[in-house]
């Protein structure tokens, strides 16, 4: 069983990465759609502030198709993006490089502390999808995450 690693700061839900690459290399990650198809999903449309992209969520079932307004894009260090419909979110990623480490704090701004308890595990299981495809290795399977971290992200 994984052991999560988020955390909630009143409504943001808050996860951490560090990768031993340069910045530059990290944002290609989350921004190029041939690298976010390895670890999320490939997305079509104009990158930039104030565009909207199309998303397809290659590794949920049926791999659904959303739209994701980019309200910031700086690059390499900063992309938000907002999404509508039943599971519209609003996230923002921000890398920092310290030496030869890149850390990337992912932050979902949630309506609802609450909600962390099942988008908790999935970010967890996504980032953790990130890693495992810049590393070159196997994904995890989202059963590693879903239900087992849940309480992990419960408000008691």
């Amino acid at each position: 069983m994984k052991k999560p690693t988020g955390r909630l700061e009143g409504n943001d839900l808050v996860l951490t990465r560090r990768f031993e690459a340069p910045i530059e290399d990290v944002w290609t990650s989350l921004t190029k759609s041939e690298s976010t198809a390895r670890w999320y999903g490939s997305w079509t449309g104009t990158p930039g502030t104030g565009n909207t992209i199309k998303v397809k969520l290659l590794f949920e079932q049926g791999a659904p198709e959303s739209e994701a307004h980019i309200d910031a894009c700086e690059p390499p260090r900063r992309l938000a993006l907002s999404t509508t419909g039943q599971w519209g979110v609003k996230l923002e990623l921000t890398l920092t490089q310290t030496g030869s480490v890149t850390e990337l704090r992912f932050v979902h701004h949630l309506d609802d502390r609450k909600l962390a308890r099942d988008m908790g595990p999935g970010w967890e299981y996504y980032l953790d999808n990130l890693v495992a495809a810049r590393a070159g290795e196997k994904l995890p399977t989202f059963e590693e995450y879903y239900p087992s971290m849940q309480a992990h992200y419960t408000d008691d």
